[in-house]
């Protein structure tokens, strides 16, 4: 299994020589009539299921999130050229689990690690969102073709504290690639 680099150690250049390295395979163009249930779910927590037992491997996992895909009607599916599989998703596909931060103000970048290992950079691309919950605010990164992941408690209060250090803002946010997010609840 390939060991994760230090999220902490990355420059903003070697980030974003990992994120292009990563390639993923083109799920939004497969469309395989072979139709079914994967008898799988990510838990709220990001924890994986398969017939009711987490999945172990992390590299299983890891596999699994490059052919996920969400669908227009909101809902998730694992597919490849010949099979798509139902896969019950509790809240988001991912969890943000680790925040790197560079720079400040507009010129900031805030990279993110996914429990899968994959990084993600806030920006247009990849926005972060705020929903209210019963249990508090729930953060929010889209990741890809309307994959989200749930940013971690930890590390929402990482992005609060930068919020805390802006001065100036009347709205209490972060800036990311060249675009502001704000951290109240929409």
């Amino acid at each position: 299994m390939d060991e994760l680099p230090d999220l902490a150690t990355l420059s903003l250049a070697q980030i974003a020589t990992l994120v292009a390295e990563r390639r993923l395979p083109p799920v939004d163009q497969w469309n395989p009539t072979r139709c079914g249930d994967s008898e799988m779910r990510i838990a709220r927590d990001g924890t994986w299921y398969h017939q009711g037992a987490p999945i172990g491997r992390e590299a299983m996992v890891r596999l699994f999130a490059t052919v996920l895909r969400r669908e227009p009607d909101g809902s998730h599916v694992l597919v490849t050229p010949v099979e798509k599989l139902d896969i019950l998703v509790e809240d988001a596909a991912f969890v943000a689990v680790e925040l790197k931060a560079d720079g400040a103000g507009e010129a900031a970048a805030l990279t993110f690690r996914l429990n899968t290992g994959d990084l993600v950079t806030a920006g247009p691309e990849h926005a972060l969102r705020v929903e209210q919950g019963d249990d508090g605010p729930r953060p929010y990164l889209h990741v890809r073709g309307g994959l989200e992941a749930l940013v971690a408690r930890a590390v929402y209060y990482e992005l609060v504290d930068h919020a805390l250090q802006a001065d100036g803002d009347a709205t209490p946010g972060v800036w990311s690639s060249g675009v502001f997010f704000p951290l109240a609840a929409a």
